[in-house]
């Protein structure tokens, strides 16, 4: 279906739910190709391709509400879902902060946020089974102790998405991803152990993608370096978390400022806004107008114009992040960060959130550290957003007075994100999006390591 077709349709269905009785109604239709293929030690292990399609409904009665989904279009269909709905709203309780956004808030960004790329949706079958092939190929070239593959993965998405709602607002996108991984197994070290990584490359338009050799070649260097890990004495030491566990760290703060995490009281930045909650060098933006950035939109998922947003600014809280429910839950203002599906009311997600650059290289970071860790996997979901308590297993390279010097397993960190924020001496300089949510590489002071 054309983007103009979807519009049409998403405005058809809200007129139907207003003509059968609701007080206001917003919908939600989605078309998507979607490829997966997975190679393994050179033969291919799974291949999917599928198209799909789908719209949400979301109906209001007063201060009631209810949502429910279709994948099927015809007529008949679409009765019986307003029908439905229509029932599910007369059963549920009033809320007074249900409802649409004010019609004035409505509206989107106008420029090209570059979402949509033909490149991804032009590469044949073939081609992209053979960067997962090249990827895992490289891998396995790389060095003979490289022995084994849990496999290499291409998959690619073109999708198109047209959102209505009863305050006349109708407007449609379509967006373009691709992704390729690669995960190799050494076998080396001390007693002849065995060790697993990963690298990958994501993003909106093939051409963009890191070569299948880079990929395959940065997976097999990660994952030898892990050969012949050991454990370290407890102790309380700086501790850097390389860009991808960085990343982590962003994602605890994004959960931690989600307005309805907030006004649940149910986050440890709760009652904190405008507030000094990290060190000065200190800055988290949620970056909606980032041109081809995983989480940019020309607007939310309620109609919201695309916008950034400052979340903390030099150590001071200054804004949560907030869809229509949740600011009217605080008495403040959306910040255009509805995430919906097609299931359920929107949620709040992030649009690209992230940490700002510092002016440090990594090779700086570790310079300054006599004695401490190089954090590049954590494992386990020891982190309580409520109290802020972070606790989990790690593994990376141990620094001796200013060098990686071996590899380190089976320890953990402990601390409390609050202090962690606080404790941020160092903040890498380098910073890549491959997600919604990033940041670069930070170094903790005071973070206690436990392992013998």
């Amino acid at each position: 279906m054309s983007q103009d077709q979807l519009e049409a349709l998403a405005q058809d269905l809200v007129g139907h739910a207003l003509r059968a009785g609701a007080s206001a109604a917003d919908a939600v239709v989605s078309e998507a190709d979607e490829f997966s293929a997975t190679v393994r030690m050179r033969r291919i292990e799974s291949l999917k391709e599928a198209a799909s399609k789908v719209l949400g409904l979301r109906i209001f009665l007063g201060n009631r509400s209810a949502s429910s989904y279709s994948g099927d279009f015809s007529p008949r269909a679409l009765d019986r879902l307003v029908e439905r709905t229509l029932s599910m709203a007369r059963a549920t309780s009033e809320d007074p902060a249900s409802g649409l956004p004010e019609a004035a808030l409505l509206g989107r960004y106008e420029g090209d946020m570059q979402l949509f790329f033909p490149d991804v949706a032009a590469l044949s079958t073939s081609e992209r089974i053979d960067l997962a092939r090249l990827a895992e190929e490289a891998a396995l070239n790389y060095d003979p102790r490289i022995q084994n593959s849990e496999g290499a993965s291409f998959e690619a998405t073109t999708a198109a998405k047209a959102y209505a709602n009863s305050l006349e607002f109708v407007g449609s996108y379509r967006s373009s991803y691709c992704g390729l991984s690669v995960v190799p197994v050494a076998v080396g070290g001390q007693g002849g152990g065995m060790q697993r990584d990963f690298w990958y490359s994501v993003a909106r338009r093939a051409a963009a993608l890191e070569l299948p050799e880079v990929v395959g070649r940065k997976a097999a260097e990660r994952t030898l370096r892990k050969l012949g890990a050991r454990k370290v004495p407890t102790c309380c030491v700086p501790v850097i978390f390389d860009a991808e566990t960085a990343r982590t760290l962003a994602g605890h703060v994004f959960e931690a400022v989600r307005g309805d995490a907030v006004y649940r009281s149910a986050s440890f930045l709760a009652g904190k806004l405008n507030q000094p909650v990290a060190g000065e060098n200190v800055t988290f933006i949620d970056d909606g107008l980032r041109p081809g950035g995983l989480g940019s939109r020309p607007f939310d998922d309620e109609g919201i114009p695309a916008s950034s947003t400052p979340v903390i600014e030099k150590g001071v809280l200054s804004n949560y992040l907030l869809n229509t429910y949740t600011a009217r839950k605080l008495n403040l203002k959306t910040t255009g960060n509805a995430a919906r599906g097609v299931a359920g009311p929107p949620a709040v997600g992030p649009k690209n959130f992230y940490l700002v650059p510092g002016t440090h290289s990594i090779e700086e970071m570790v310079r300054s550290v006599k004695q401490g860790l190089y954090v590049t996997e954590l494992i386990g979901f020891g982190v309580n957003v409520v109290t802020g308590d972070y606790s989990r297993g790690a593994a990376g390279m141990w620094i001796e007075n200013g060098e990686m010097v071996y590899p380190v397993e089976e320890v953990t960190i402990a601390g409390s994100l609050l202090e962690m924020l606080r404790r941020i001496a160092m903040i890498g300089s380098e910073l890549e999006f491959r997600g919604a949510i990033a940041a670069p590489p930070v170094l903790v002071e005071g973070l206690t390591v436990a392992g013998l």
